[in-house]
């Protein structure tokens, strides 16, 4: 099985859910892994925007700025992958359950769990009209390139404005509503 190694960036409360993603994956919890993979981008387009909301234009414009290029294939490096694809992707798995995106270019995309093949890693494959992505490769992709992205951003004037939003965890509760008791709010 691979193991998702915790890195050390900044210490914001967006770490704690990029390592939170990454521990599910760790933790073979796949379905939760790939939806808390799936938000990223929509998480980082959001502090990323002028009012600190996204939308499918800004989260495929962020996928194909930072994580397409990181799914290439050929001589010519060519995405398989772009942010229409993840959009579509997203959508599917996030409202209705599917792998079936509801855009893109794919009929399907099917993610490979690890240690089940005999040792055989499959990943960025073109199968007829269907897409074949690692797993665990796909989050630790797409929780690093926040990472990286993160790095690059946190001292954006933008950024601080959206990031005091961000939920957090609060270990001994939120006063004056609960005290005590950790929570996220």
């Amino acid at each position: 099985m691979l193991l998702l190694q915790k890195c050390t960036c900044q210490d914001l409360d967006m770490q704690d859910y990029f390592d939170q993603v990454r521990k599910a994956a760790s933790s073979e919890l796949y379905y939760l892994a790939l939806a808390g993979a799936l938000v990223i981008p929509d998480i980082c387009s959001g502090m990323d925007s002028d009012d600190g909301k996204t939308n499918g234009v800004k989260y495929i414009a962020w996928v194909n700025k930072y994580l397409s290029g990181k799914f290439t294939a050929g001589a010519d490096h060519t995405p398989n992958f772009s942010g229409e694809d993840c959009w579509g992707i997203r959508c599917g798995l996030l409202h209705q359950g599917r792998l079936e995106p509801h855009k893109g270019k794919y009929s399907r995309v099917l993610f490979l769990e690890p240690g089940k093949n005999g040792g055989i890693t499959m990943h960025n494959n073109v199968i007829n009209d269907a897409l074949n992505i690692d797993l665990p490769t796909f989050v630790l992709t797409m929780v690093e390139t926040a990472e990286e992205w993160l790095s690059e951003v946190k001292d954006t004037d933008k950024f601080k404005a959206n990031h005091k939003h961000f939920m957090q965890r609060y270990p001994n509760g939120l006063q004056p509503y609960i005290s005590g008791i950790p929570l996220i709010a």
